[in-house]
């Protein structure tokens, strides 16, 4: 079967960005009458045309999020395993020309990690590595899993990409989601930003998510980073790579999230800042578009404007995070992938979302939901 990338070929990048800059207000006027959203009309919701009609946009997508969502929103924490990485993305700590403390976790400091989050309050934790397939091994990681089972309830993976049949063993071992940013779907700026390692190879990256549907995950997260292109183009990309992966894997759902690029070691800085506005009008045509799609907001944002995007679309949220192994339980002195910006308690951020009249979840899976 013709993979995504095979599909994405249909498009090209300069002819879509044409497109939505062309974009006028009866496009977007057009766009927000429909019912069902084309390609044609999220172009048109991304466009500069559609930025006088954002509050229309911010209050059609809070009705569809509580239509389908109701007032919930769910949390998670992230659980870094390793730092050693031998790739050379330039906009990321872990870089392997960087010369900074690396650190693996062992199983069993891994599982005092998870400990830790579980008294916390969570039951859906999201395992994340550098790419080195040759310290994060599949034993590695069955070991790991096998003692996070008992305390979560969900499981989710945010390693390097893998084939179909070592998915499928995750997925019997307990795992359950499945998380990979393409960062950039522009294909030449792509090898710029990533010029040596595994994850130099952009279609085999943007294939993952169609293998990770092959071995029936039950949740596959996508994300472009935001501010290493022009977040329009990026958005139509990643909204046509969602409506690709419900059609194909229909068991699966897709969750969107919006990593907007922070401060890391390397100095990189994001050649194409994205504006708190234009990430609002981003997720409300998302949401318009991906109606039943999870939309995920990190602690890469500040806490006033999480706070404020709890009604405007966003599902499920992190809290408390900590983007360096062994970071909950020490002072490990291990290098952080990047920098957070909102270091609320989990505690605190869940009182946030009641006093804003929803309710925070903090289980919302079980495998026993399948029997």
């Amino acid at each position: 079967m013709p993979s995504f990338y095979d599909y994405s070929k249909q498009f090209a990048w300069d002819g879509i960005e044409k497109q939505i800059r062309q974009a006028r207000q009866a496009d977007v006027e057009k766009a927000l009458s429909a019912d069902h959203p084309t390609m044609a009309d999220f172009a048109a919701l991304v466009s500069p045309a559609a930025e006088p009609f954002l509050e229309q946009m911010a209050q059609r997508a809070h009705g569809l999020t509580e239509q389908r969502f109701g007032r919930v929103i769910s949390l998670f924490a992230p659980l870094y395993l390793s730092n050693v990485c031998t790739n050379r993305c330039v906009y990321c700590g872990f870089n392997a020309g960087n010369i900074v403390d690396r650190l693996t976790l062992s199983p069993e400091e891994a599982a005092q990690e998870a400990h830790y989050l579980y008294q916390e309050g969570f039951r859906h934790i999201l395992l994340v590595a550098g790419e080195a397939p040759k310290i994060v091994t599949p034993s590695y990681l069955a070991d790991v899993i096998k003692r996070l089972r008992p305390e979560f309830s969900s499981i989710s993976i945010e390693l390097f990409p893998m084939e179909t049949l070592a998915y499928k063993a995750l997925v019997d071992a307990g795992v359950d989601g499945l998380v990979i940013f393409q960062e950039t779907y522009n294909e030449k700026l792509y090898a710029k930003v990533h010029p040596a390692g595994y994850k130099s190879n952009f279609k085999w990256r943007l294939e993952t998510p169609d293998r990770g549907g092959a071995a029936g995950m039950r949740r596959i997260g996508l994300g472009a980073l935001l501010g290493l292109s022009d977040w329009r183009v990026e958005g139509f990309f990643l909204a046509l790579h969602a409506q690709y992966l419900l059609r194909h894997y229909w068991r699966s759902q897709v969750t969107i999230s919006f990593p907007r690029l922070q401060p890391a070691t390397g100095g990189f800085h994001a050649p194409y800042p994205v504006s708190d506005a234009h990430m609002v009008q981003l997720l409300a045509a998302l949401r318009m578009f991906l109606p039943d799609a999870g939309m995920i907001l990190s602690t890469r944002e500040k806490p006033e404007f999480r706070d404020a995007l709890i009604p405007l679309g966003i599902t499920i949220m992190s809290a408390g995070s900590k983007t360096d192994p062994g970071g909950y339980t020490r002072e490990s002195g291990a290098e952080a992938q990047f920098e957070i910006a909102d270091h609320r308690s989990p505690e605190v951020v869940a009182d946030i979302i009641r006093q804003k009249g929803f309710e925070a979840v903090w289980k919302d899976w079980d495998a026993a939901f399948l029997q």
